[in-house]
């Protein structure tokens, strides 16, 4: 790749993740949510039982430390409660309340939203070719960073 081409993608993607990063946050915004809690929400969703803040900190890609920071904010909100792991009374599982359950639509509509004003207006083969190339440059990054899992934002 030439120097010039290569200025052009690193513009490109360091335009795109701030820009992406500002609009989410908008729409999160008109949730109560700040960036992040969307997708711990959503992650928690997927486990009836809930999660320790270990393994949810583990699926999305931050130490445990950041996740307790993003957990407190919902907490407050009530958007979960925390119950005893019963194999090791000394941990806690997160589970989701039901208020934080009547957000997930809404949070799954913002997402939609924003792919769409993202790459809604491409026709269908370019857009999964965006989506791949994006794939390709995780799997790529996440190799040189070392990471198991992609980390959400």
């Amino acid at each position: 790749m030439n120097r010039d081409e290569a200025m052009r993608v690193n513009r490109a993607l360091t335009k795109t993740g701030k820009l992406y990063r500002a609009v989410r946050a908008r729409k999160l915004a008109a949730l109560d949510l700040h960036p992040g809690q969307d997708v711990l929400l959503w992650l928690l969703a997927e486990e009836e039982d809930g999660m320790t803040v270990s393994q949810l900190a583990a699926r999305v890609g931050v130490e445990p430390p950041t996740a307790t920071r993003s957990l407190a904010r919902m907490e407050k909100r009530g958007l979960f409660r925390r119950e005893p792991v019963p194999a090791d009374r000394r941990q806690v599982r997160i589970v989701l309340t039901e208020e934080a359950r009547r957000l997930l639509p809404a949070i799954e509509a913002a997402w939609v939203e924003l792919a769409d004003e993202v790459v809604g207006d491409l026709p269908p083969e370019q857009r999964a070719a965006v989506v791949a190339a994006l794939e390709h440059a995780n799997d790529r990054m996440r190799a040189q960073v070392g990471a198991a899992e992609p980390a959400e934002d």
